[in-house]
């Protein structure tokens, strides 16, 4: 039972099968957890960052697939609020990567008119990364085309816990009464409160967990897992889990 549900989870596996995608149901918002970056690296004998820095030509072939498909919305869950725990050498990697990855690809993002955001605290983040991120926002802030929403020093809980305060800061000036809180008050909060929330979830390298990313916002989204680590991650792939999202059918607690 356990085999079938995780087939089901991730379609059928077949990468080399035709894979057909309607034009009429792409997915508005899609959200990857890229996970699997040291395991790639680890298995080929090279040192962990080595995976990062692979997994960056991953982000941006899937950035011109889901572009290509005509997808509105790409969040990329690139550092949670938990991976400072991480070694102090690889935290520093990977703080350096937005400025390495923006430096190479902001131009081909402004051609392809594509808008870079980050959803996540500034706070902890270096000041060199910070700028680099803050340039690729500013530069691209006029495009009108696939939004590229890095989550980066992002955690769910925390985001959730932030939206609580705000709402109980408005009810203790009487701006709103506990009993009107609803569901919108609580969206209206989060650092996504301007997007659509995610159609589908993909998350590489064979963990089935969600990792305290969009607890709020994924509450009927298709999720969909891969054993592939992110820096192998591909078009077809992302293609393939298009076609699945497609065939599935989506309730939202209805009939």
């Amino acid at each position: 039972m356990w085999n079938k549900l995780k087939r089901w989870l991730s379609g059928s596996g077949q990468a080399d099968a035709p894979i057909a995608i309607g034009r009429e149901n792409i997915p508005e918002h899609i959200a990857i957890i890229m996970d699997g970056n040291g395991r790639w690296a680890k298995r080929r004998g090279l040192p962990r960052v080595a995976g990062h820095h692979a997994g960056m030509k991953a982000i941006k072939r899937i950035t011109i697939a889901a572009d290509e498909l005509g997808v509105k919305v790409l969040t990329l869950y690139s550092f949670s609020t938990e991976n400072w725990k991480r070694p102090v050498d690889e935290v520093e990697f990977l703080m350096k990567l937005p400025q390495e990855f923006l430096a190479l690809e902001i131009d081909e993002l402004i051609r392809k008119n594509v808008q870079v955001r980050m959803m996540g605290w500034r706070d902890n983040v270096p000041a060199h990364t910070l700028a680099a991120v803050e340039e690729a926002i500013e530069r691209t802030k006029h495009n009108t085309g696939l939004i590229l929403n890095f989550a980066f020093n992002y955690g769910s809980r925390l985001e959730l816990v932030t939206a609580i305060q705000t709402i109980a800061e408005a009810v203790r000036r009487g701006e709103l009464m506990p009993q009107d809180i609803q569901e919108e008050h609580i969206s209206a909060c989060l650092l996504s409160a301007d997007l659509p929330d995610p159609d589908m979830i993909i998350r590489t390298s064979g963990e089935i967990r969600i990792s305290n990313f969009m607890l709020w916002q994924m509450a009927y989204a298709e999720l969909w897992f891969t054993d592939v680590y992110w820096p192998d991650f591909d078009e077809t792939m992302f293609r393939q889990a298009v076609s699945e999202y497609q065939r599935r059918a989506r309730r939202y607690g209805g009939i």
